[in-house]
Formats: structure tokens, C-alpha cells, sequence
């Protein structure tokens, strides 16, 4: 994934000669990167973004990435 958006990134560094976009996607994976630091935090949270875009509590033995999904990660 990172390494997708960072080719992306370059790609329209080229073709722009500017280079806001590498910035843009090195701060959002920052701010990931950051988030995820804390993995029983990171778990909580994306439960809770999973339980208010679904409308539904999160049940306990969902896998993870079934709730990220659903949190739209």
C-alpha cells in the first residue's frame, strides 16, 4: 500500500515538478504510522469507527480486518 502511494507520489512529482504531492502522502502515512504505534489503541479505535459507520456494535470476535473494513480502512 505505502509503496504504491509513494510510486504514485513520484510519478506525479514528474510530471508536475512539485513536489506537494510526495509531502502529501508522506504526512498521511505519517499520521498512520503514528495512529498504529499504539496497537491496542489502533484496535480501539478502528472499533469504533467500525461500530459508528456500520451502525452496529463491533462484535468481540470479529476479525480485524473484517472491522477495518468496515471503518473503511
Amino acid at each position: 500500500m505505502f509503496d504504491a502511494a509513494y510510486e504514485d507520489a513520484l510519478d506525479q512529482v514528474r510530471r508536475d515538478y512539485d513536489l506537494a504531492a510526495l509531502h502529501e502522502t508522506l504526512k498521511n502515512w505519517r499520521r498512520q504510522a503514528i495512529a498504529q504505534s499504539d496497537p491496542e489503541a489502533f484496535r480501539l479505535m478502528v472499533r469504533r469507527a467500525a461500530a459508528f459507520f456500520s451502525g452496529e456494535p463491533v462484535p468481540s470476535d470479529e476479525p480485524f480486518a473484517v472491522t477495518r473494513a468496515k471503518a473503511g480502512m
